[in-house]
């Protein structure tokens, strides 16, 4: 099974009482959604009394829009393996896409090492979109006061501001500013006010064939907003610990020293790499490659057709805990000079 034909796995995440539920009934609701499974933590949590058709067993349960419900008992890949064997079985209809929603102090990133490290799981599913829901009545304490709260922000490929009704202090625009700083390549939705659709935040992602090319434009249009105020150090800082750079190569990279400093970089500081997402001109090819990874996860590579735009440069955005741009730059650097060295030579 291809990449882009694996079933996509989609996380929603956020802080205790964030929003997750409700943000999860509301993506329920659409026809959209209708071949998709959704592994939770209790159905009364999620409230689907009103919205039940039918009764699989005591841990799974069909609704009325189609989707389907599941228990997460005990170990994740368990749960989701059980899942794919009903599935296969025909006692529940084929879903073509997995979300699992997270418990409010969950870290997102072990969820991410199930799907893609598990050789069986791997086989049938892959990756797709993180939403990170954000209280925005209590985003900067949740923030200031919880790690967990922060990290679920950085790795987002979607952000989701909720309660921005109740927000009587009126902060938005500080608020999207923190997560920009956090994330400078995530959308920000606000829940209250726009129209939220299911394609917007969990299809369209970067392994889907409709949507990733416009999903590569998003990440360049945020890297230009974030090089503008790079200057060559590093910029965006969180409590002068998490924070967002842009590294820009105006030759080609080679892609074997590039995977080779890359791999070495994520085994020295993997947990410290907490988002790392670009646009690669790589030697000998006509198109561009498109990287995305999360700590040590790395997707596959995705080869575009064609250029996005007309800048043909290499660019790449990290989001990083404690680690400095400037030594990430020159190894990067060093690396590529060394197999330009070697390809005179040859």
């Amino acid at each position: 099974m291809t990449t882009e034909s694996a079933i996509p796995v989609n996380i929603i995440t956020g802080f205790l009482g964030s929003g997750k539920t409700t943000l999860l009934q509301r993506l329920l609701r659409s026809p959209q959604l209708a071949n998709t499974a959704v592994l939770i933590n209790e159905f009364g949590e999620v409230g689907l009394d009103h919205m039940l058709l039918e009764a699989v067993d005591t841990e799974t349960v069909v609704l009325q829009s189609g989707c389907i419900c599941c228990t997460i008992r005990g170990d994740l890949k368990d749960s989701i393996s059980a899942l794919y064997g009903k599935r296969e079985r025909g006692e529940i209809p084929p879903f073509e896409r997995l979300a699992i929603e997270t418990t409010g102090l969950a870290d997102p990133a072990p969820i991410l090492f199930t799907v893609m490290a598990d050789p069986v799981l791997r086989h049938h599913f892959r990756l797709g979109n993180v939403v990170t829901t954000v209280d925005a009545v209590n985003a900067a304490r949740h923030m200031a006061d919880n790690p967990e709260s922060v990290k679920q922000v950085a790795i987002a490929d979607r952000l989701v501001l909720t309660k921005t009704d109740l927000d009587e202090a009126g902060d938005e625009a500080e608020i999207h500013a923190a997560l920009r700083a956090l994330n400078p390549t995530a959308p920000i939705f606000e829940a209250a006010s726009d129209e939220i659709e299911p394609d917007a935040l969990i299809a369209n992602d970067i392994h889907d064939p409709a949507g990733k090319t416009a999903e590569v434009r998003h990440w360049l249009a945020r890297e230009a907003d974030l090089s503008e105020t790079d200057h060559g150090h590093d910029v965006n800082r969180h409590d002068g610990d998490i924070h967002a750079f842009c590294l820009i190569f105006e030759k080609p990279l080679d892609w074997t020293a590039f995977g080779i400093w890359l791999t070495m970089l994520l085994h020295a500081h993997g947990e410290a790499v907490l988002r790392v997402k670009g646009l690669l001109n790589v030697v000998d090819l006509p198109a561009p490659v498109a990287i995305h990874g999360v700590q040590h996860l790395v997707h596959p590579p995705v080869h575009l057709e064609r250029w996005p735009d007309r800048d043909r440069r290499s660019r790449i955005v990290f989001i990083v805990r404690g680690l400095e741009r400037g030594p990430i730059l020159r190894s990067l650097a060093a690396f590529n000079r060394l197999a330009e060295e070697r390809a005179t030579f040859r």
